[in-house]
């Protein structure tokens, strides 16, 4: 006697979450809040879901994500570029969120994408602190460019800019480092990165925070992951430019 697996899309806005599920061709729709969430994982653990798939939002799907993994159901959060590949591989051209929860859930029922670990409560805060910094030495870099060429009615203000982001930079990388020392294992990790000839703290936090399977892949599986490992195009007797493509984008 074979057991039917159930496998779970959600389609994920700002407001709300439109779930399908498949081989059943269900689909519901609660509010992308805890109360709606709770009720989500009442109903999924009912029916016992071998997989269930959502697309990075930049965020929006952080609860979610976070409630499913706590409550041990398992969870892929898929790059959406495979979803809408996916989803022209299939000839689904229309777009409502209905039925990005249906073509979510037959990626996930056909791919079967594997479920890895969920960042931590401390992983996801060093990781917003990192982005936080990346933003804040974008905007520095944009004020001091815009210097170069203002007039002189404009001078005082961007210098008044330039030292809040340089007292701001200072900050939160004074919180970022009593974070990572705060850690064992973030340590010992940062200690081995900045032994690197041309590695200092500015890259090792961003690869702790980017790059946490480093230690645990191999070296082609993190070459892989990264974008950097040339991969074939080869069709019959041609033999194509190896070329690297893909990978894993920062936030």
């Amino acid at each position: 006697m074979t057991t039917t697996l159930c496998f779970v899309g959600i389609d994920v806005s700002k407001f709300r979450l439109d779930v399908a599920t498949r081989p059943e061709s269900e689909c519901i729709s609660v509010r992308n809040d805890e109360a709606g969430v709770r009720e989500l994982i009442q109903r999924l653990t009912g029916v016992r879901p071998h997989l269930v798939v959502l697309e990075a939002t930049g965020g929006l799907e952080t609860l979610v994500v976070s409630r499913l993994a706590a409550a041990a159901i398992p969870v892929v959060v898929a790059n959406p570029r495979q979803i809408r590949d996916f989803a022209r591989a299939t000839g689904q051209l229309a777009k409502t969120d209905a039925l990005d929860a249906e073509i979510i859930a037959r990626f996930a029922e056909s791919v079967r994408p594997m479920a890895r670990p969920v960042k931590d409560k401390a992983l996801r805060e060093l990781e917003a602190l990192v982005l936080r910094r990346t933003q804040l030495s974008g905007m520095l870099t944009a004020e001091r460019n815009r210097r170069t060429t203002a007039s002189e009615a404009v001078v005082r203000s961007l210098d008044a800019n330039v030292r809040w982001l340089k007292r701001n930079l200072r900050d939160i990388d004074q919180v970022i480092a009593k974070l990572v020392r705060g850690s064992p294992l973030w340590r010992a990790q940062d200690d081995l990165l900045q032994s690197v000839p041309g590695v200092g703290p500015v890259l090792s936090v961003t690869l702790l925070t980017g790059l946490p399977e480093l230690g645990l892949l191999n070296r082609k599986q993190i070459a892989a992951l990264v974008g950097i490992a040339p991969l074939n195009k080869d069709s019959g007797l041609f033999r194509g430019t190896r070329s690297v493509w893909g990978g894993r984008a920062l936030a």
